[in-house]
């Protein structure tokens, strides 16, 4: 994909008088500090803008999110420029795919190697750790300030996606971003303790059922971790959708484990597909067979049909992988 410069995106929205931000369905770290850090941004600039969603935001982000967020597709009409964030295709927004061509004109922000090219302009970088990283650089294009409510969303934004500056994607940069934001007021502390440690009861009993699922697959060589959670499973815990996000991580945890998915039922005969891998592998390739995408180390994919063919769908794909290895 051929990029535009940061410049050019920066001029597209200093140019706007009205924005709407679309992050991905299933909202993560990335895509909610990410749209939070722009949003604050064009608002100081005395736009109007707006982060339109379509499903309700983690618990553990509401810190960083009030009073950005709408589902109300009638707030801005015709928007200037409409841009989505931490997403590439019109399946991570499926709800409001009409809503975001009535912008006058399209961006899109993203760092997954999968993004396709669909809009006007463009900014792709598969190797940035999150798109908070060029979400960061573009906030500098267009002159922001030290700013400690950006700062927090852009904290929130690459630790998330960096787990917590574990995973393999973590850069230099990173650290260079996260120095700066000391200065920006940042209490990264305080973000911490919402982000990872504001956790209801709920989360631990919804985990607890679905690593009581947990099958281990291939030799003593490499591995891999699968589990799943059903709607009943959900319904029984009093669970939130987002509150099984962190079961794929402590699947890729197991010594030994290379690969990993988690499967989570959405509907009846919808199932969605979280993949990990650890050192070697790579689940863009699997979710890629199925029409999902993401990272080398961290992808997924929908699987329309129950969740006992998605099951062996999914373990015969690791298994090979695994073996592969």
């Amino acid at each position: 994909m051929a990029n535009n410069t940061m410049k050019e995106i920066a001029e597209v929205l200093l140019d706007a008088q009205s924005v709407l931000i679309f992050p991905h369905i299933n909202m993560d770290g990335d895509a909610v500090g990410s749209s939070v850090a722009l949003c604050r941004q064009l608002r100081k600039l005395g736009k109007d803008c707006w982060i339109l969603a379509e499903d309700a935001m983690p618990g553990n982000l509401v810190f960083i999110g009030q009073g950005y967020f709408t589902e109300d597709h009638e707030l801005i009409k015709n928007a200037d420029v409409s841009v989505c964030v931490d997403c590439g295709a019109f399946s991570r927004f499926p709800a409001r795919k009409e809503k975001f061509l009535e912008g006058k004109k399209t961006v899109c922000i993203d760092h997954h190697q999968t993004t396709e090219e669909f809009c006007d302009y463009n900014y792709v970088d598969p190797m940035a750790a999150a798109t908070g990283e060029l979400i960061w650089t573009l906030l500098k294009e267009m002159g922001a300030e030290a700013d400690a409510e950006i700062g927090q969303a852009i904290f929130a934004a690459i630790a998330t996606d960096t787990g917590n500056f574990q995973y393999s994607n973590t850069t230099k940069n990173c650290h260079l971003i996260m120095a700066e934001l000391y200065d920006w007021g940042v209490d990264t502390n305080k973000a911490s303790v919402e982000i990872y440690e504001n956790e209801r009861l709920e989360k631990l009993q919804i985990t607890v059922k679905a690593l009581n699922t947990l099958e281990i697959l291939g030799d003593n060589i490499s591995k891999a971790a699968v589990a799943h959670i059903t709607l009943a499973d959900m319904d029984a815990c009093g669970a939130e959708p987002a509150e099984t996000d962190g079961v794929i991580d402590k699947l890729r945890s197991i010594r030994g484990v290379e690969y990993a998915a988690f499967l989570k039922e959405k509907e009846p005969g919808v199932i969605r597909v979280s993949m990990r891998a650890k050192r070697r592998g790579n689940v863009a390739e699997i979710a890629s067979k199925y029409d999902g995408g993401g990272h080398i180390k961290a992808a997924g994919c929908t699987l329309y049909m129950s969740m006992e063919e998605a099951l062996a769908v999914i373990k015969k794909e690791l298994e090979a992988a695994a073996a592969a290895l």
